[in-house]
């Protein structure tokens, strides 16, 4: 979620740059960005790391950041094919974040919401419908709202990661399995999709492509206990998931092990992929828990 975040900040500082005709040498402060985009400084300080890595900032022997001459040059161009931030996004990400961040109680009032993120009604009403879908939030009686439990630490993260392993190749071998051929090839053409996207999707299209796949996989077994506890846990670790980096190398090497893993699965080899899906999933939880810890 920090680096969807981010992905807003990496605009709008350029924008400000351009629109304010900002100078190579000009100094630009975590605390400053921070607060003028209303913020944490966690996404300001990955965002400033990607202007640096793009050569847009300079890191100088202070440890101060500041606007390079190819920083500068954005002033010319006018950053004219930049769109302009989505407020629904950034609103979205904002309370995400807060709440991962304990800064938000575990009821809140529309009120509340609307003055914290400064969002129309109408606006407000369009975010909490999509947090409210997604699982992790649900309307009270009357205009308070309550979040609902998630996963808030890479801890427990990786214990989700660990029962899934459990569960998922366990579900794969059970006598009740049966084969849903239509919905596999559909999310096979999805991840086909995806791999030949992997540079445009976003972090929630992998997200929401991947979870409909394994849960699809969980479907099959027959179980509804295996099927119910996959889906209560996915939802608990949406938020988790968009808040570690997007590495998008890694996302497309999962996109190519979920279409070897289908293939096992169209071709009868259930043992196989069994097998299959339990490296997988420990793979993953190795490589998305260090990026949380990090």
């Amino acid at each position: 979620m920090v680096r969807r975040i981010a992905d807003t900040l990496v605009l709008q500082i350029k924008q400000m740059i351009a629109a304010e005709g900002l100078a190579a040498g000009t100094r630009l402060s975590e605390r400053a960005l921070a607060e003028r985009f209303r913020v944490s400084r966690t996404p300001v300080r990955e965002a400033i790391q990607r202007l640096v890595r793009e050569g847009l900032l300079a890191t100088s022997e202070d440890g101060a950041h500041r606007i390079s001459s190819a920083g500068a040059m954005l002033v010319q161009s006018g950053e004219k094919q930049l769109a302009p931030p989505d407020p629904l996004e950034q609103a979205y990400f904002a309370i995400a974040e807060d709440r991962l961040a304990g800064q938000l109680p575990e009821r809140v009032t529309e009120n509340e919401f609307a003055r914290r993120y400064d969002i129309s009604r109408a606006q407000l009403a369009a975010v909490l419908r999509r947090m409210a879908q997604e699982g992790w939030i649900e309307r009270l009686p009357g205009h308070g709202w309550r979040f609902t439990p998630i996963l808030t630490s890479a801890a427990t993260y990786d214990q989700g990661y660990r029962f899934r392993i459990l569960i998922e190749a366990a579900g794969i071998l059970e006598p009740t399995f049966s084969l849903n051929r239509a919905a596999l090839e559909r999310c096979e053409q999805q991840q086909r999709m995806l791999l030949e996207r992997i540079n445009e999707v976003s972090a929630a299209d992998i997200f929401n492509a991947n979870t409909q796949l394994h849960e699809a996989i969980a479907e099959c077994s027959g179980n509804v206990f295996f099927i119910d506890s996959l889906k209560r846990l996915n939802s608990l670790r949406r938020l988790m998931e968009y808040r570690k980096t997007f590495n998008r190398e890694a996302s497309a090497r999962r996109c190519r092990e979920h279409l070897s893993l289908i293939e096992l699965l169209l071709t009868g080899q259930q043992e196989a992929a069994a097998d299959f899906i339990r490296l997988h999933l420990r793979d993953a939880a190795r490589e998305k828990s260090a990026r949380i810890d990090s």
